[in-house]
């Protein structure tokens, strides 16, 4: 038992006085002259017993009655916690990721916590509420009731240290607050798992909702698996949780025109595939049907009007046969001129230039060279055995690469930097067992600013890459290498020459950074848009002489197919979907977190909280108690003779 003023007791000490009123009240008695002197020393000695008897009964009820009105004015109490001096205060985090979609015993999870929110808390009790896309501090929940049952599920959540880290900043740093925070989610498994601070200056009251089926299916990606000049092949892969085998209906469109239909079976993974004969598809779209979480069951994509990549090879006496036969495809108009008579006017309008073993690079085409990259433009330098080294390091110093006389030794090209972007996606594995190409005469590099795309077996970098810039430290004629006759020279060039337009890819991930190109030439001022049927935004955009390069991260946040334009004409189309990742159910095992009672219901948790917190006065009772003390004491005086 506590007290909320424990200094009232000292008033205990009181009880002394009655305690010595009694002990020295002196009462005298009157004598009177009887016959019968033994009858009246009978009656004198049981009057003084039973006066004995009334006195100390009567002085114990009012030390009783004493005793229990100072205890009630001391306003007595009982709780769980230390709790009585401290203000409560309440911070709520509610997952709203799209994983809460699935249905519990009770429905959509998700709006089931929702509603069990409203009917537990006090409507006009202070809180703080966080989720994945939004931030309520010091509200009540009067206030945003109607924004809970509105509450949009979100593509992406947050890492639950992150989630965590957010929700304690709501907390103030007041002293003498009891601090509670909710965690509402269904913890799927993350990277990072769900852990807690044991020293935390908050409590932690996770709440895990789990769904009755955790069976799903969704569609996990889509690629083009060949394309001839006639057809399209569309490559479509299907996930499952489920443990049986399903037939699941899979339908593509283009708009609201159906293109084909068909139906997969489907146990862990499946894949099937879709001939199209059309070369641009604008609104594209693959439909399955399941009846579990919805955002996945759809997928965006467009495939784009075909682009040419312009690219001009500047040479003197180098053969550039090889060049002609990589960019002989309908991507790429290829333009090759002689150093003596190139038309510096056409340099503007490419988006790859290959200075081809060019003997010295002519000052006037440096700084156009210069200029074209600041404006977006590509340019590889394949340097000659016999190249000025002075002249070439002019060039290369803009951008940190710095060369010095040639050397005459062979050199094996042995290493391949997997995650360089040229090479992501190329190769299935890792090769180290295959014939490596050779160079008989190289370019020490003195500093390589940038990164190593391929080099020698001593490390030493044979096509460095920096920015705009990227360079081969030895000549590729086949007097001096063999690098021409291997088929590492396709992905090498083409991903060059692709990296200086970045085409649209047939769909985006909503929630990162994505970058994009769009051959076009504005107006001064001139903006491109994003546009849908129900959201028009202005991407960031950064615009050179023949394109302009968006970057999108945040926006959009609905996944649809989006039309690029300028002003009113539509230029281009992008499709962005939903991370795949809130697909997969699986959940943790929050009971091997220890210190900490995990709930299953927010309404268990909140009596849970109530509980810990209640606060057992007392005081009515001690009242009760003095009542009843003063009618026993009348009692005593009005009947105890």
């Amino acid at each position: 038992m506590q007290f909320k003023h424990p200094e009232i007791l000292y008033a205990l000490f009181l009880l002394l006085i009655p305690i010595i009123v009694h002990l020295f009240q002196l009462r005298k008695f009157q004598k009177e002259s009887f016959t019968n002197v033994a009858f009246l020393k009978k009656v004198t000695l049981q009057t003084r017993k039973s006066s004995q008897i009334k006195k100390w009964v009567t002085l114990l009820t009012r030390m009783l009655l004493l005793a229990c009105v100072i205890v009630a004015f001391a306003q007595p109490f009982t709780s769980k916690n230390n709790t009585f001096n401290t203000t409560p205060e309440t911070v709520i985090y509610l997952d709203n990721s799209f994983s809460m979609e699935a249905k519990g015993e009770n429905g959509e999870l998700l709006k089931r916590a929702v509603q069990e929110l409203i009917e537990n808390l006090d409507p006009n009790d202070p809180i703080s509420l966080v989720t994945n896309t939004e931030v309520y501090k010091n509200t009540t929940l009067k206030s945003i009731q109607n924004d809970l049952l509105q509450l949009e599920y979100a593509p992406n959540q947050l890492p639950y240290d992150a989630a965590l880290l957010k929700s304690s900043k709501l907390f103030r740093t007041t002293a003498n607050l009891n601090r509670n925070l909710i965690f509402i989610s269904d913890f799927q498994v993350k990277d990072n798992a769900f852990s807690i601070d044991k020293d935390s200056f908050y409590t932690i009251h996770p709440i895990q909702l789990k769904p009755v089926n955790t069976f799903n299916i969704s569609i996990d990606s889509l690629s083009i698996s060949a394309s001839t000049g006639s057809n399209t092949a569309l490559q479509v892969y299907l996930k499952s949780n489920g443990s049986s085998e399903q037939h699941v209906p899979i339908s593509l469109f283009d708009g609201e025109k159906l293109l084909a239909k068909t139906t997969v079976n489907i146990k862990d993974q499946a894949e099937t595939e879709f001939t199209l004969t059309e070369k641009h598809i604008s609104n594209g779209k693959i439909v399955i049907e399941d009846t579990s979480l919805q955002f996945d069951n759809t997928l965006y994509f467009n495939i784009a009007e075909p682009t040419e990549i312009n690219v001009l090879t500047i040479q003197e006496n180098a053969s550039s046969s090889y060049l002609e036969r990589l960019f002989a495809s309908d991507e790429f108009e290829l333009t090759t001129t002689n150093l003596n008579k190139l038309n510096y006017s056409i340099i503007e309008k490419q988006q790859l230039i290959i200075l081809n073993e060019l003997e010295t690079i002519p000052s006037s085409l440096s700084n156009s060279l210069t200029a074209f990259m600041k404006n977006g433009g590509y340019v590889v330098m394949i340097p000659n055995s016999t190249s000025e080294v002075r002249n070439y390091n002019t060039l290369l110093g803009f951008y940190g690469l710095q060369i010095q006389n040639a050397v005459t030794t062979e050199k094996r090209v042995t290493r391949i930097n997997y995650s360089h972007p040229i090479y992501k996606n190329v190769f299935e594995k890792q090769e180290s067992n295959f014939q490596y190409p050779k160079v008989n005469t190289f370019f020490p590099t003195i500093s390589a600013s940038g990164s190593s795309a391929l080099s020698f077996e001593d490390a030493k970098p044979f096509l460095v890459i920096n920015q705009q810039l990227a360079f081969f430290t030895a000549a590729l004629n086949t007097e001096n290498s063999n690098f021409t006759e291997y088929d590492l020279i396709v992905p090498t060039f083409y991903n060059l020459a692709r990296q200086s337009l970045q085409k649209p890819k047939l769909y985006y991930t909503v929630g990162t950074e994505n970058s994009f190109d769009i051959p076009i030439n504005l107006e001064q001022d001139g903006v491109l848009s994003l546009e849908n049927e129900s959201t028009n935004m202005i991407p960031m955009q950064q615009y050179f002489n023949d394109k302009v390069t968006i970057t999108t991260t945040n926006l959009p946040e609905i996944a649809d197919v989006y039309k690029v334009k300028n002003k009113e004409t539509t230029v281009s189309e992008v499709s962005y979907n939903y991370n795949r990742q809130e697909s997969n159910l699986v959940y943790q095992d929050l009971s091997l977190l220890t210190g900490v009672d995990v709930g299953n219901s927010v309404a268990d948790i909140f009596e849970t909280i109530k509980s810990d917190t209640k606060i057992n006065a007392l005081w009515k009772w001690f009242v009760i108690f003095a009542l009843a003390f003063i009618i026993i004491e009348m009692l005593i005086l009005k009947y105890f003779k």
